[in-house]
């Protein structure tokens, strides 16, 4: 954050780069930079999408939730130690996910519930927005590639359909 001579504070999303804009704002006076960065500054409104989708063209894809309870229907992957289910009937995308106590899976998945995005090139969208991976990149299924990633203490999901299963 960075405070201004009318004490005001403008809250960075990026509080890492907060000196950056503190050079900024020296070179170019309070009140121009007071400026430059109101008219570029946008904030998400209520009725917007998320950036993820709205300028990133991410898809949602579904809801992972773990769960240390038996669900109907559980489908076993032994590479990752845990068992998925709910998927594939649900309509809004929930999985819910069991995982075994030596699950290879970061403890942050197997304990908060993450959102999983659907991306066009993973490689691209790992590269260009700098993400911080919790897990390898990997294939859960012929055709499908995954990268975990976390945000703000949350997992979240990223999925590449390399070859699409046509019914």
């Amino acid at each position: 954050m960075i405070i201004t001579k009318r004490n005001r504070i403008l809250i960075l999303r990026e509080p890492e780069k907060a000196i950056f804009w503190a050079i900024k704002a020296h070179k170019l006076g309070l009140k121009k930079f007071n400026k430059k960065i109101t008219d570029s500054m946008k904030i998400r409104q209520e009725h917007e999408l998320p950036e993820s989708i709205e300028q990133w063209g991410w898809k949602y894809h579904h809801l992972g939730i773990p769960t240390d309870k038996q669900m109907p229907n559980e489908v076993y992957l032994p590479q990752f130690k845990f068992y998925v289910s709910g998927f594939s009937s649900s309509p809004f995308g929930i999985e819910w996910m069991r995982f075994e106590k030596d699950s290879p899976m970061d403890k942050l998945i197997q304990t908060v519930p993450h959102i999983a995005f659907e991306v066009a090139d993973l490689d691209y969208e790992l590269a260009i927005h700098k993400l911080k991976l919790i897990a390898p990149l990997n294939p859960p299924a012929e055709g499908i590639r995954v990268a975990m990633i976390e945000h703000n203490g949350v997992p979240i999901e990223l999925i590449e359909f390399t070859k699409r299963v046509e019914l």
